[in-house]
């Protein structure tokens, strides 16, 4: 059988996103000595870059920077790295003299093509294989990729790839940009592809792509250990590797490949975190960037539907990169279902009146103190208001919603019915206004911050607003990562994913808009105390 397909894995280039690009040293040697072992034909081992160099990282300024992590013994590899267009001059490449790496990628975006080509020519006249690869291979239309290609071909490049960079493709995709490409190609150049999980699609992909280049090109397929890379990730070299050695009669070494992921990856994976989910579905689903699910992600009033209507809303072009001020933008206008809330405060005003106000947050703490809380509402008779949930043993004057996600859960509460309530406005269409009252949400956040809605603050804002004077606060403890044995809600049901939220990140920004509150709070003259112990007491001491 004619083996027309070679390996390319990625892991340390298109994995060291998740981890700027810090393997560490013994790492990188380990993972590039097993991919030696199994003798993948590619070994691709990081980034050129003219800056963010460090130890342990896969950035290098030139091949010979790069050469310390190739051996001496190659085992029939050889050994590439990816030179980003934008971060690269190749005037800083040293020329190939085999003592180092064999192969330079030269990615770039399609409004850099023209550009990238004069870089492309400079890479080859140094003597160096030359992989073309455009990024976003179906942001461009038939027409501009063929009047591309045939520029490409006046460089004659080893190969030119199609990446698939926000994991859109279907098969149909990939055989229509295929044949496009093959028909206007040169045959002496190969043809790579290098794809992305959004759809769960990429090993699908990369073996459909096998077998319909079987006879027409050669090809190279891209992997990655595990599948490692941003969002979603990649073809897991060990399943292609699996298809090409079982259906193919490739001779790769499985076991080699088995070996990297249990020596390495445990320990990879507990530092960051990667795979498919429904919000990388839906950023295939519109070829959207990642960084933009993961600045969206980060809004605890935010559904799936709601990402997929903003990435909808924001236009095909501005959703390839990340302009976090036009995401945040769309998502105030997606909230912005402002309400005149003139009456409905003058009621919770007459309601509360000069009461002391107990705000009741659902951390962990609501449990292990309550006899605290009881002796605290028996000697203070506060109006009890909880924060997007229902405590089992202690009753409440209210409860106030402003997470959507929060508020679908607890709906079906059979509690739920016979408790007053306070929704903020985004909350207006789920239906439910018996005995509730509607506060503008809008009116309650101030931006500045990436969580600006986190609900218990909304809510001291709003006690502000009412002229509220003497606030307990109750189970607002602080956040730590869930899987180190503490838990951080009353409830197991409340607990958010160990990678929802980076616990050292969002107490300090808790710590930071809290002090905004005290500093900005229209009636400063009232006491704001903790009931129960909490990472946050010192804001208002």
């Amino acid at each position: 059988m004619v083996k027309h397909t070679k390996l390319l894995d990625c892991t340390l280039r298109d994995g060291a996103y998740l981890l700027d690009k810090r393997f560490g040293d013994d790492i990188i040697k380990g993972i590039i000595r097993g991919l030696v072992k199994a003798k993948v034909d590619y070994i691709e081992i990081g980034f050129f870059q003219d800056d963010g160099f460090g130890e342990g990282k896969t950035v290098f300024k030139d091949s010979k920077d790069a050469g310390r992590f190739v051996p001496d013994n190659k085992n029939g590899c050889e050994f590439t790295v990816l030179a980003d267009y934008s971060r690269f001059s190749v005037n800083n490449l040293d020329k190939c003299d085999g003592s180092s790496i064999d192969v330079v990628r030269e990615c770039f975006f399609k409004h850099e093509r023209f550009d990238a080509l004069d870089a492309c020519r400079v890479i080859k006249e140094k003597g160096y294989k030359l992989f073309v690869q455009p990024v976003d291979i179906l942001g461009y239309t038939d027409l501009e990729l063929i009047e591309f290609i045939r520029l490409v071909n006046e460089i004659e490049p080893y190969c030119f790839s199609i990446v698939d960079t926000f994991g859109s493709m279907y098969q149909e995709d990939l055989h229509r940009v295929f044949e496009l490409i093959n028909h206007n190609l040169s045959q002496s150049c190969a043809i790579g592809f290098h794809s992305h999980n959004n759809m769960q699609l990429s090993s699908a992909l990369s073996q459909e792509f096998i077998r319909m280049t079987a006879g027409k090109r050669r090809v190279v397929i891209d992997g990655t250990i595990n599948g490692m890379g941003r969002g979603a990730g990649n073809t897991p070299t060990e399943l292609v590797t699996q298809y090409m050695v079982s259906k193919w009669g490739y001779s790769y070494d499985i076991d080699a490949l088995l070996d990297i992921i249990d020596s390495y990856m445990d320990n990879i994976k507990s530092r960051c975190s990667w795979g498919y989910t429904t919000s990388n579905f839906i950023a295939g689903c519109y070829s959207a960037h990642v960084n933009n699910i993961a600045f969206l992600l980060k809004k605890n009033s935010i559904r799936s539907k709601d990402i997929r209507y903003i990435l909808n809303r924001i236009g095909a072009s501005a959703r390839k990169r990340y302009d976090y001020e036009l995401l945040e933008k769309s998502y105030m206008e997606l909230l912005d279902s402002d309400i005149n809330d003139e009456n409905t405060l003058e009621k919770l005003k007459t309601f509360i009146g000069s009461r002391t106000v107990l705000v009741l947050a659902p951390g962990y703490s609501v449990n292990s103190e309550i006899e605290t809380i009881k002796n605290y509402i028996t000697k203070k008779k506060p109006v009890v208001i909880a924060v997007n949930f229902i405590h089992d043993s202690l009753s409440l004057d209210y409860i106030y919603m402003s997470n959507v996600k929060r508020y679908q859960y607890w709906k079906n509460d059979t509690r739920f019915s016979g408790i007053k309530k306070i929704f903020t406005s985004n909350l207006m269409s789920n239906g439910d206004n018996k005995d509730s009252e509607i506060v503008s949400f809008t009116k309650l956040i101030k931006c500045g911050w990436e969580h600006l809605d986190n609900s218990t603050i909304m809510l001291l804002r709003l006690l502000d607003i009412l002229h509220v004077q003497d606030i307990g606060i109750a189970g607002f403890d602080g956040y730590h990562y869930a899987n180190d044995g503490r838990i951080n809600y009353a409830s197991k049901a409340l607990e958010l994913s160990s990678t929802a939220v980076n616990p050292a990140e969002l107490n300090t920004e808790i710590e930071s808009i809290l002090e905004d509150f005290k500093a900005t709070r229209v009636h400063k003259e009232g006491k704001i105390e903790f009931v129960t112990p909490s990472r946050f007491s010192a804001c208002f001491r």
